[in-house]
């Protein structure tokens, strides 16, 4: 789909070339580009029709005037057009596929521990901000809701789902409930949802476990809903994030309140998640105002979906500079998104086995 309004058939293939050098040029070493450059890099024109053919590029709002010199760096809309019409993906050095693989090739315990992996990898190969998110948790079954006394009035309570995922929380007694009632409590808990997927759980949680601990203990207090905040986490999306605060190198301002906004979304987990477009098996790549936050005006963000069979989707997005070399990142996250779905499978196979 192209968000150019037309500015595609107006562009004649020298025009294209010269567009294609400027943004490969203004990617590799950030300067502008002049038309004595073009015409080293191979666009056979007199430098007088380049540079006027760099005006009519101008005009369409593709490229834009420096101040400091006579040369043409891309703009937003420079970017986009590229992306959609002129982008090919360039191959991945085999010594970063080994990296990937090497990076995947540890024991992992839990499945988010592969999710974090593979953000901090991707953020590592990149020196950009890297967010991955899990496959969906709705069709997971409960496996476990167990409970390790810390002290005298505090507990861990520990749930764990057949997928490996695990959830943690401490909890301080009440006053009033003894810990024979607890463990008796967490005993008829696990007699009624072990082994039910997690929809079901969460719903009998709000309607028929209440009534049966009523029956038995005077005081419910707070074990219902101790178990109900830590499902409200296992089905929240999360999303680990490597490389958190690289965006702020590509900063072009670098201006301290600038600074303080960009530093507070980087740790605000919802806003990042919102972020992310909805799952498609496409790249995507979006570019400045189509991310929607004045924030990142002069970012982009790719986004990479990745399915394993039986075990849904999860979704896999680099932010960087509006400037980032698209073509070795489109590749990269080609390569990535396989490499983990293939990490993942592993690990629901090793576990299925396991389970049997």
């Amino acid at each position: 789909m192209s968000a150019n309004g037309g500015v595609d058939k107006m562009l004649t293939p020298r025009q294209q070339m010269i567009l294609h050098l400027i943004i490969q040029n203004y990617t590799n070493t950030g300067q502008p580009t002049g038309s004595k450059r073009l015409m080293e890099d191979g666009v056979e024109a007199s430098s007088a029709t380049i540079r006027n053919e760099m005006k009519a590029l101008e005009e369409a709002g593709l490229l834009l005037k420096t101040h400091s010199s006579s040369g043409r760096v891309p703009s937003i809309k420079g970017y986009r057009y590229y992306v959609d019409h002129l982008l090919k993906p360039s191959e991945v050095d085999q010594n970063e596929i080994q990296t990937i693989r090497h990076s995947f090739g540890k024991d992992f315990h839990e499945i988010n521990e592969i999710i974090q992996q593979s953000a901090t990898i991707l953020s590592n190969l990149t020196s950009y901000t890297a967010l991955s998110l899990g496959p969906d948790m709705k069709e997971r079954k409960l496996t476990g809701f167990r409970i390790v006394p810390l002290n005298a009035r505090q507990i861990i309570a520990i749930i764990v789902t057949d997928k490996g995922n695990v959830e943690n929380q401490v909890f301080a007694l009440p006053e009033s409930m003894s810990s024979e009632d607890l463990e008796k409590m967490v005993r008829i808990i696990n007699d009624k949802l072990i082994g039910e997927p997690l929809m079901t759980v969460y719903h009998r949680l709000r309607t028929e476990i209440p009534m049966i601990l009523h029956k038995y203990f005077q005081t419910t207090d707070g074990i219902v809903d101790l178990f109900d905040t830590m499902l409200s986490h296992i089905f929240e999306e999360k999303i680990f994030v490597g490389g958190r605060m690289n965006l702020l190198d590509f900063e072009p301002t670098q201006d301290v309140s600038q600074f303080k906004s960009m530093y507070s979304f980087m740790k605000n987990a919802d806003q990042l998640t919102q972020l992310l477009a909805p799952r498609d098996s496409a790249i995507q790549i979006r570019i400045g105002s189509e991310l929607g936050n004045d924030l990142l005006q002069n970012m982009s963000l790719i986004q990479a979906s990745y399915e394993i069979e039986g075990h849904g989707q999860g979704t896999i997005a680099l932010l960087g500079p509006s400037s980032m070399p698209y073509s070795r990142m489109f590749g990269l996250m080609e390569v990535f998104r396989g490499e983990l779905a293939k990490k993942l499978a592993d690990y629901y196979r090793a576990l299925d086995a396991a389970n049997e």
